[in-house]
């Protein structure tokens, strides 16, 4: 029987086994740029990893099953591609462009250079960019037109509370601030908060069928944060953002994102509603040990190695690290497969091509 992308997401949400397991990958610019010469397809075509104005050519080309549509602040990491070039996004934040060269090529990636909330005194002045303008929703609106029918919509909020407002305030001092001044930090942690709110509620109003938030809490090999901050200062504003939206519609999907290792935290998750963990990162976490323990109340997305087998490892250990993670996480459905974070510049492409193989053949 011939499913279409769509139903073999919600058969393996379901904890129900597809023909295959649902892929989802995304790209950096310049892999996108790589990829599009390997295939044939004209790379001149805008392609925004965080999706807006992406043509999607790629990611329909490829069997992709799940097409993601984004709004907030992370879609503002890649607003240049030329070196050196410096802006300031909408919500007063400064980035720079920085060049890097792998064996492929030269790439850019955008870091941080001003937090528009660095002093005490910008906090009560402060005015976050407006989350209701028409405009922004203008691609949301027409991926739910055109690929509803055949795809699995994903409505992206990611950054959703605490990296957004570091980014405002500065990545050491809002830490600090979780000690030494938890007042300011509740005030910042609003504007991000009731921005991805909205985004979100408007996205599930247009008919989305999955919301993705999150927040990178995780490092390496332990949480950045200890759990019993992230349980006083995030839980609860995530716990209403979930609730809020399946208040709208109870039948939506939510995934959360993290980073790292955030094991501590994943029944804090799961208890304010949690449906997908998002991208089960396996230098930090172990893929099947996630599945034993909390396979039973949460599906999973992601658990392709991006920082080891996918761009150093060999088109063999990549086909073997496809098989086990679909015969551990994703042991009787509950899986959508796919590298845990964007595809780099470094990745051989037959390292690429040896995963959406693997991918379609189990």
């Amino acid at each position: 029987m011939v499913i279409s992308h769509r139903e073999r997401v919600q058969m393996a949400l379901a904890k129900e086994i597809p023909d295959r397991c649902p892929m989802q990958i995304s790209f950096t610019p310049e892999f996108a740029s790589r990829l599009c010469e390997d295939m044939n397809i004209d790379k001149d075509s805008l392609y925004n990893p965080h999706g807006g104005g992406n043509t999607y050519e790629l990611e329909r080309k490829l069997g992709q099953d799940l097409l993601l549509t984004s709004l907030g602040w992370a879609n503002s990491y890649y607003q240049t591609y030329s070196p050196g070039e410096e802006y300031t996004d909408e919500w007063g934040i400064g980035w720079k462009a920085i060049e890097y060269e792998t064996k492929y090529g030269k790439g850019i990636y955008t870091e941080m250079v001003k937090h528009p909330l660095a002093t005490d005194s910008a906090i009560t002045s402060y005015k976050p960019p407006d989350p209701k303008r028409p405009e922004l929703y203008i691609e949301a609106e027409r991926v739910i037109r055109e690929f509803k029918e055949e795809y699995w919509i994903v409505g992206v909020t990611v950054t959703t509370i605490f990296e957004t407002a570091w980014a405002l305030r500065g990545y050491e001092k809002i830490l600090m601030d979780l000690v030494l001044n938890p007042d300011a930090v509740e005030v910042i942690l609003q504007f991000p908060f009731h921005y991805h709110l909205t985004a979100a509620k408007k996205l599930v109003q247009m008919g989305v069928d999955m919301i993705w938030i999150g927040d990178d809490m995780g490092a390496q090999k332990t949480m950045l944060i200890s759990p019993e901050l992230w349980r006083k200062f995030f839980k609860p504003g995530m716990a209403e953002f979930i609730s809020t939206l399946k208040n709208i519609n109870p039948d939506l999907t939510v995934a959360y994102h993290s980073d790292g290792n955030i094991y501590p935290i994943i029944p804090d998750l799961i208890e304010i509603g949690l449906d997908v963990l998002n991208p089960i990162q396996p230098a930090s976490m172990d893929p099947a040990k996630i599945k034993k323990d909390f396979g039973d109340k949460l599906c999973f997305w992601g658990s392709i190695d991006e920082q080891k087998t996918l761009p150093f490892g060999t088109p063999e250990m990549v086909r073997r690290e496809v098989n086990e993670r679909i015969q551990t996480i994703g042991k009787n459905g509950g899986l959508i497969i796919g590298p845990t974070h964007h595809v780099q510049l470094d990745t051989p492409m037959e390292n690429f091509w040896a995963m959406v193989d693997a991918i379609k053949k189990c």
